[in-house]
């Protein structure tokens, strides 16, 4: 019983390395099956096409065509440590200039907030009117909830730009005391072990969150592909509207869509702090820093961290 065992565990090990290495081997064919047949999930005036894209958004099929771009793309820079320095300079900043963009929806929120009040307190309306030529009418109630969206995209759309200022707040229990290449390793595994692994399970989670606030039939993570593509001739657009008041803001779907740019966002910057570790583990202590775009602060914009009373 013991030997059949041992060998009943060995052939599912072997059978998970085949399944493993094999689905790395196709993701060279999926990925130039998808760039070279666009219209098969970009076609959304085909209900298949629209099926066949939330399927692929979230399968087994793209985690492993993204698993093996970054074992291809790390291969290459360290095989050419200048090509990953600058792979790491294009991705911190893409993700310095969304964050630096979507940071100025605090101040469009706080402008809005003023005109709200002044408004419904001063003018006694109830409702507000934007626009040229054609006006976008809603009730104030409307434009108060949706204030909530500004404050939605600073969240999500700038948390890997604050990651990469270094403005997260950390809790150091044994990474200040170490050497510097230990503190190098820890944010490479870091990286590995939980900003990646996170990421994934927030996106595949937060995918078809989405897609069952968008479409009808609700898709189902559980679903295979044929299934969804079977249901596609009683697809019809379903997309959320529904407000928590009457005349309150009516596209919460923008939340949803947000969140997986948030997992997206947070993805990328996981990567490319791992490959920045790695590089500045590789090269040293005088590489700490380098080509980093930090935010500069003028005389007189320092944090104010104490009060005199």
């Amino acid at each position: 019983m013991e030997e059949a065992a041992t060998g009943g565990a060995f052939s599912a090990i072997l059978n998970g390395l085949v399944w493993f290495f094999g689905n790395i081997a196709m993701s060279f064919y999926n990925l130039g099956y998808a760039v070279t047949h666009p219209s098969s999930w970009l076609d959304w005036s085909d209900k298949e096409s629209i099926m066949r894209f939330v399927y692929y958004g979230a399968s087994t099929e793209l985690f492993f065509v993204v698993f093996t771009t970054f074992l291809v793309l790390t291969a290459i820079g360290i095989w050419r440590n200048n090509v990953m320095w600058a792979m790491v300079r294009g991705l911190e900043a893409f993700g310095n200039t969304v964050g630096r963009t979507a940071a100025w929806a605090g101040l469009i929120m706080v402008l809005q907030q003023v005109v709200i009040i002044f408004v419904q307190r001063i003018f006694a309306r109830p409702d507000m009117a934007f626009g040229f030529g054609v006006p976008v009418t809603f009730d104030i109630s409307w434009w108060s909830e949706e204030l909530k969206l500004y404050n939605a995209i600073v969240v999500t759309l700038c948390l890997a730009y604050t990651f990469i200022q270094g403005g997260h707040v950390r809790v150091d229990l044994v990474y200040a005391p170490v050497k510097y290449r230990t503190k190098k390793i820890i944010d490479m595994t870091g990286s590995l072990i939980f900003m990646l692994p996170m990421a994934t399970l927030m996106w595949l989670y937060s995918w078809f969150f989405l897609w069952r606030h968008l479409i009808v039939p609700k898709p189902s993570a559980s679903e295979t592909l044929e299934r969804l593509v079977g249901k596609a001739r009683a697809l019809r657009w379903n997309v959320e509207t529904i407000g928590f008041s009457p005349n309150g803001f009516s596209a919460y779907f923008l939340f949803k869509i947000l969140i997986v740019l948030m997992c997206g966002f947070i993805f990328l910057q996981g990567v490319t702090f791992f490959w920045r570790s790695y590089l500045e583990w590789k090269e040293g202590e005088e590489s700490e820093g380098k080509y980093h775009d930090h935010d500069r602060v003028e005389a007189g914009e320092e944090a104010y961290d104490h009060a005199e009373f």
